[in-house]
């Protein structure tokens, strides 16, 4: 079944040279035949029609002698290569030119019918028995004063027919055979270049169906198929990342999801059998209610990324003041900031700045950068937020003095659930989900982000938007 349409195609191809062969054998032969007939019979009734209208007339006037006669038909008989009569209207002979292929030469032609051969101006055969061989004769009429005195015949061997066809007949099957194996070369290119690396690619596409994305199509040509080929090696390998970034998801939430609940049930249980003295359980539950808000912040910021993956998001867009925004994100830090002696600084390029985007949205980005900036400072440090014009965008900057992101973790930090050792370590509550937030609320308004950090010196993230 695998190779059903190949051996179909190659099943034609085989018949499809067996008919053209058989074509050249079958019709070739007839069709040369008939047209050498015609052709040969044509040129000898011509030749005859110049002597018997310019020259053998002259004798029935007696202008010319039968040694003349003679002369001239042994001139034609050299020429033409065929025995040639001359003989008058009853069939008498009068003068002829026997060639090599004539064995002799009748006195008197039995049976003589000048209108024998009716439409067709040749005849095919051995003419009444005289002639051994098969021969194609001609007759044309000596005419003189609108009265045929005599005729001309002229009979020439079949066989330089024969020699002529089977030579056209040679080279015609010749061509057909170099043009067949022409095409047998094309078909050995369609097999290699086509067919090969389809095959490759159809296994390799079975592979993929059955969930082994491990597989490389070999075929790197630069053509159709190597594209092609390319394409799907690309498909799979982005696959085989997304299911390694499934497993890693999974895992990640069941980490994060697993290690709070442990935590809550462990005190719980401890309450419930006395464990824990009453007098200290109002500890105990500050840490569940901690644990709480850790769960409750990681279910929210994952609906959040679930309404980016199923296209759900929908921006609320419109024109707002996006400094009224930065303050009042900033305000809602203040007891944070308070605790850790942190001062946020607002550098605005003007007193009001409007943008055209989701306020909601822009109001989160903020809030998730000014929560990480907070995070990661250290006490008695400093935040500021700067925004500035250029031409129809505006560039808000969240800049942080604190521990910074080392440099191969820059390009990780919009990963989620990516969290560098230094806030695993300084950041208990963090989900790993804050920058993959802000990350794709910027892009869902087709926008962009750039993170600045130097280890031990401080992080600065820039966004922008629209000018509204």
């Amino acid at each position: 079944m695998k190779s059903t349409l190949y051996m179909k195609f190659v099943l034609l191809y085989a018949i499809f040279g067996f008919l053209s062969l058989f074509t050249v054998s079958a019709l070739s032969s007839t069709l040369t035949s008939s047209y050498l007939e015609r052709e040969i019979s044509g040129n000898l009734y011509q030749e005859a029609n110049l002597v018997t209208s310019d020259y053998l007339p002259r004798y029935f006037s007696e202008q010319i002698s039968t040694a003349d006669v003679y002369t001239q038909l042994n001139g034609m008989r050299s020429y033409l290569d065929s025995t040639i009569w001359f003989v008058d209207k009853e069939g008498n002979m009068i003068a002829s030119a026997k060639s090599e292929d004539a064995s002799y030469i009748p006195s008197y032609i039995e049976d003589f019918d000048p209108a024998e051969a009716g439409s067709s101006q040749y005849l095919i055969g051995d003419y009444h028995g005289y002639f051994d061989q098969k021969m194609i004769t001609v007759i044309a009429p000596v005419t003189q004063k609108f009265s045929t005195k005599g005729y001309l015949l002229i009979h020439k061997p079949y066989r330089d027919i024969d020699q002529s066809r089977s030579i056209i007949t040679r080279n015609t099957a010749i061509i057909v055979l170099v043009v067949y194996l022409l095409s047998f070369m094309i078909f050995m290119g369609i097999h290699f270049f086509i067919y090969r690396p389809l095959c490759k690619i159809t296994d390799a596409a079975k592979q993929y169906a059955s969930g082994n994305l491990d597989v490389v199509i070999p075929v790197d040509t630069q053509d159709e198929m190597g594209c092609l080929s390319a394409s799907l090696n690309y498909m799979s390998s982005q696959l085989k990342d997304m299911e390694d970034y499934q497993k890693k998801f999974v895992a990640n939430v069941s980490h994060d999801f697993r290690s709070p609940l442990t935590s809550i049930k462990g005190y719980v249980e401890a309450m419930a059998d006395g464990t824990i003295p009453p007098e200290m359980q109002d500890k105990y539950l500050k840490i569940i209610l901690f644990e709480t808000e850790r769960l409750t912040d990681l279910t929210r910021d994952l609906l959040t990324l679930n309404e980016f993956d199923t296209k759900d998001l929908l921006l609320d867009k419109t024109s707002f003041d996006i400094h009224e925004v930065i303050r009042n994100t900033a305000e809602s830090f203040e007891g944070t900031c308070t605790a850790k002696k942190i001062t946020i600084e607002l550098l605005f390029a003007s007193r009001k700045l409007h943008v055209y985007a989701d306020k909601r949205k822009i109001q989160q980005v903020l809030y998730n950068l000014l929560d990480n900036a907070i995070k990661f400072s250290g006490t008695d440090s400093s935040i500021t937020v700067e925004t500035t014009e250029r031409g129809e965008k505006v560039f808000v900057s969240v800049k942080d003095n604190g521990i910074g992101i080392p440099r191969s973790s820059l390009n990780k930090i919009w990963e989620r659930f990516y969290k560098t050792d230094a806030s695993r370590g300084k950041d208990k509550k963090g989900t790993g989900l804050g920058l993959s937030i802000v990350k794709e609320i910027i892009q869902a308004h087709n926008e962009n982000i750039n993170v600045i950090s130097t280890e031990g010196v401080g992080t600065e993230f820039i966004f922008s938007l629209q000018r509204g």
